[in-house]
């Protein structure tokens, strides 16, 4: 499985390795709701919890779907402008000011991805337009909790309200405790997007790749880029442009934004990885035979990152709820699952704690 970039025609003009302050808030965030994703990060989390206005973290918490199971592509909102090849902003607020340039369709569209689990691989349901297709979108928000109900309704209701709520959230973030940590991180950024360029301008694409991840080749007579993912996905530069964007508290998650009409970005880690705490022999055993069915490998990537019904599961891996439900039982046995009810649904998720334990290689594999 995979995400593959099509990139016939692609000039190397049009490929550049650049930082994004918005992007990496957004995996601030996400570090900060899900901090078993990222057991490196524990001192840097527990600071800035510590220091959070009760105000701002309930806030933090009203639209956390959007950062939590890995980060809205509203975080680069630079790819989805006209001509698929502009650039990061230098600052945060430039890149707020590209976020206001986004349509309200590309707004919503790109919202509802993690609240409604829309597809992002072709064209999005004219939810604005369309009663129909709106109804369809609260409907799936529904069954993804009252939290994402709540957003979905605002969202479709008043876009631009929440257009400024997201811009005025972001802006309070920077101010309680991001503008500080970029400053400490931008020149780590800087500095590999410089040596990753230098590698594209002396060596090629390929070698600028292989030095991203491992996990990333060049397909020179396909004209494809391969991200090797417990996923798939297609995308095209398009007669448009190639993001390659540093991330040093993104670690383990090597993404690919690959939304219908927008510039293909290729979002990925540069920090070391934490050494993981070995598990018991008996944990070790248990858990591995537990993994060693690769529906349940590409079924922790799901629930790595969100919960889920039997029943969602079914219809994301196309099986049946029976089915679905002996690998539900084979994963919670094994201790790698956490389960709880909201109302007549019962939400499963992967304790990723647990997971950690059997090392840095499981864990980066069905998160990136």
């Amino acid at each position: 499985m995979s995400v593959d970039i099509d990139i016939s025609g692609l000039r190397r003009e049009r490929i550049a390795v650049v930082i994004s302050p918005l992007a990496e808030l957004g995996m601030a965030l996400h570090a900060l709701s899900e901090p078993g994703h990222h057991p490196g990060l524990q001192g840097w989390v527990t600071s800035v919890t510590a220091g959070l206005d009760s105000h701002l973290a309930d806030r933090m918490c009203e639209a956390d779907f959007l950062w939590r199971t890995t980060f809205s592509d509203l975080f680069l909102p630079c790819a989805g402008m006209p001509g698929r090849d502009t650039l990061p902003g230098a600052t945060l607020a430039e890149e707020l000011d590209l976020l206001d340039k986004l349509s309200d369709e590309q707004f919503v569209d790109a919202a509802l991805e993690f609240t409604c689990a829309l597809p992002c691989s072709g064209p999005g349901p004219a939810v604005l337009a369309d009663a129909d297709a709106r109804a369809r979108a609260l409907e799936l928000a529904a069954a993804r909790g009252p939290q994402q109900l709540r957003f979905s309704e605002r969202l479709l209701a008043d876009p631009p309200g929440t257009r400024a709520w997201l811009r005025q959230f972001l802006a309070d973030c920077d101010a309680a405790f991001f503008a500080d940590t970029w400053s400490r991180l931008r020149h780590q950024l800087a500095a590999d997007a410089r040596h990753k360029t230098d590698l594209l301008r002396r060596k090629g694409l390929g070698e600028a790749l292989a030095s991203v991840s491992s996990a990333v080749t060049l397909d020179e007579a396909a004209n494809r880029i391969v991200v090797d993912k417990l996923g798939e996905g297609r995308t095209a530069t398009a007669g448009g442009g190639l993001l390659l964007v540093p991330t040093s508290l993104g670690r383990p998650h090597l993404m690919v934004l690959h939304r219908h009409g927008w510039q293909p970005v290729l979002h990925y880690p540069i920090s070391s990885p934490a050494p993981a705490a070995p598990p018991s022999l008996e944990q070790l055993t248990l858990r591995m035979a537990a993994l060693s069915h690769p529906v349940r490998m590409r079924m922790c990537r799901s629930l790595a990152r969100s919960a889920f019904t039997t029943g969602e599961l079914a219809q994301v891996h196309g099986l049946t709820a029976p089915e679905i439900s002996r690998h539900l039982s084979a994963l919670k046995k094994a201790g790698l699952l956490t389960t709880r009810r909201r109302g007549r649904y019962v939400l499963h998720q992967l304790d990723v704690t647990a997971v950690a334990r059997l090392g840095s290689d499981f864990l980066e594999g069905i998160l990136r």
